[in-house]
């Protein structure tokens, strides 16, 4: 395995994508307000939201999970993370005009950040490292 740093960040990434998953699945309305303003209180906001946590609870916990077996297992898991920010900020532009003045910079650096940290970090992980080579073998924790 080349450096350590790169699976290091990559699995807080994966634990910040974990915790905001679980924060709007939870508190819907507080994390989507920032984005959206006045509309956060809306049903239908809350369920947008809700799915919007779960899916970057899911993507936080398969790269947290791959991260576990190698840097090869997790590659795909952090690439596809950041195209999922890609696309939060894409529909960011889209609605820039439209968003809160006070926030809409900060989602869209935001996003924009995270897009680029991920796909970063899918390069930086070591794409040769053998399947189950991340931790120590059975025989060094034995020892």
């Amino acid at each position: 395995m080349r450096s350590s740093v790169p699976r290091r960040l990559a699995g807080l990434l994966a634990l910040a994508r974990i915790a905001i998953g679980g924060a709007a699945l939870a508190a819907p309305t507080r994390m989507v307000r920032p984005w959206i303003g006045a509309g956060a209180e809306s049903p239908d906001a809350r369920l947008l939201a809700r799915t919007m946590g779960g899916r970057d609870l899911a993507l936080g916990l398969g790269a947290l999970r791959a991260l576990a077996v190698s840097d090869a297992e997790a590659r795909p898991w952090v690439a596809l993370a950041g195209m999922a920010d890609t696309v939060d900020a894409a529909v960011t532009i889209m609605a820039f005009r439209r968003l809160p003045r006070t926030a809409r910079w900060g989602i869209l650096a935001t996003t924009v950040g995270a897009a680029v940290a991920s796909f970063r970090l899918a390069v930086a992980l070591d794409p040769d490292e053998p399947v189950g080579s991340a931790g120590p073998s059975a025989a060094d924790r034995a020892a």
